[in-house]
């Protein structure tokens, strides 16, 4: 199967976050022109991140919004975020809203939250592939990794 697919596990509970805020961003780089390179421009991103996806200072890189959806009760996506015609190779973003999940729960958070966004970063190399990114996430903690 190919396409990319993740689930949200509430590990202080034992079991799947439903209601989770998802969104998916796809991370275009462009092109700055010759006149902007050593001034500031409207760029999300440090000097290090454009030198990361771009491979030099000289690209801004734009967030792409693909998808926003809420996790289910199995803490799944009703549908996969990327189906296998949309897989692209290249850099994304999932943002997995937390915090609004932990106080709807009723967890007893910091005032702002420890952990208010997740975000994770990461690249999509052979878009024939199947991608799954899961999230084991606390008030506290999370992790991640490429799952199957």
């Amino acid at each position: 199967m190919t396409g990319l697919t993740t689930h949200i596990l509430d590990t202080a509970s034992g079991k799947p976050a439903s209601g989770v805020k998802i969104q998916l961003y796809k991370l275009c780089p462009q092109n700055v022109p010759e006149n902007e390179k050593n001034g500031t421009i409207n760029n999300p991103l440090s000097t290090a991140e454009k030198t990361h996806l771009a491979g030099e200072k000289t690209q801004s890189v734009v967030k792409k919004l693909l998808v926003e959806t809420k996790s289910n009760q199995d803490g799944r996506t009703e549908k996969p975020l990327l189906d296998e015609k949309a897989m692209e190779n290249g850099q994304y973003e999932l943002h997995f809203f937390t915090a609004a999940y932990f106080l709807n729960e009723g967890a007893k958070l910091d005032t702002p939250p420890f952990l208010d966004e997740i975000t994770i970063s990461f690249s999509i190399a052979d878009n024939t592939a199947h991608y799954h990114v899961p999230l084991l996430v606390s008030p506290w903690s999370y992790s991640t990794y490429r799952g199957s």
